[in-house]
């Protein structure tokens, strides 16, 4: 007698679960406190540096006089100039990070050709061509879309639920697959929406010390100490660039990205409201 074999068939490809493969970096909090290190180090050694001023006592003080490049004025912002630059690297490490993250959710292909082939399957009652369609194209748009199809085809097999709860079964799957891979999306995007707050905020900070110490510059006895005269404006100037720049930067970060998002959903939403369309037409 020939022995049993419990030998599981693989699924076939029909049947195979169409991963959106966001990623990214979970938490923005790591990436604060490397980029914290790295502007300290920057602020130290490099601005710091004694070949950018004509007097440097010593490599770690504070007290050089006479910056000879720019790299020497920034150096002369002060203590603040790296939270600044913490910031500013904070929101180009974000950026580059949503680019991946967003770039593998996007799928293979082009999205808007992507949209116009399903909805042409779905006029054909193609159903077996739709989902072929979002296991080739993956991402975001083809997750969700993939996961309406499953209960499209369930619904169709279903003798019990009548046409309007079958179509609202529909539309509850969408927005709950959609609201599933929202999260994904916008991971990180409120530290950039933040970051064009703070970063002006951070740099009007700084320009206000800037700014006392000029005054008080100008209120000492005698002739103004054209030194300290100096580096209150230097100050002052360095850290409302080094403000304007990150807030610039996280600004038009998030906007980006929103929109590529946001292009996503009326993707989704497209596509959602064909599949619901041919549902009703045809059941």
């Amino acid at each position: 007698m020939a022995e049993q074999t419990n030998i599981q068939k693989p699924q076939p490809a029909a049947n195979k679960h169409v991963s959106s493969n966001v990623g990214g970096i979970k938490s923005a909090f790591p990436v604060i406190v490397v980029c914290f290190i790295l502007a300290v180090l920057f602020f130290l050694f490099v601005l710091g540096n004694p070949s950018n001023f004509k007097v440097s006592p010593s490599l770690l003080s504070m007290d050089k006089e006479g910056p000879q490049n720019l790299l020497g004025t920034v150096f002369k912002g002060g203590v603040v100039v790296p939270v600044l630059i913490t910031c500013f690297l904070t929101v180009i490490v974000l950026c580059v990070e949503r680019w991946i993250a967003l770039s593998k959710a996007k799928g293979k292909g082009n999205t808007t050709k992507f949209v116009e082939n399903v909805k042409a399957a779905l006029r054909n009652h193609d159903i077996a061509k739709a989902e072929d369609l979002c296991r080739k194209q993956k991402g975001t748009v083809g997750a969700v879309v993939y996961a309406t199809l499953q209960k499209y085809k369930e619904m169709e097999k279903d003798t019990v639920l009548s046409k309007e709860q079958k179509l609202a079964a529909i539309q509850a799957t969408l927005e709950e697959a959609t609201a599933l891979e929202m999260p994904a999306l916008q991971q990180n995007l409120p530290v950039l929406a933040t970051m064009t707050t703070l970063g002006t905020l951070i740099g009007l900070f700084g320009t206000v010390l800037g700014m006392i110490k000029s005054f008080q510059a100008l209120s000492a006895s005698g002739a103004p100490d054209s030194t300290e005269l100096s580096t209150g404006i230097s100050e002052a100037l360095v850290n409302t660039a080094l403000g304007i720049a990150t807030a610039a930067f996280a600004l038009i970060g998030y906007n980006f990205y929103t929109n590529k998002i946001d292009n996503m959903t009326y993707a989704i939403d497209e596509i959602g409201f064909a599949t619901v369309s041919t549902f009703s037409a045809s059941h």
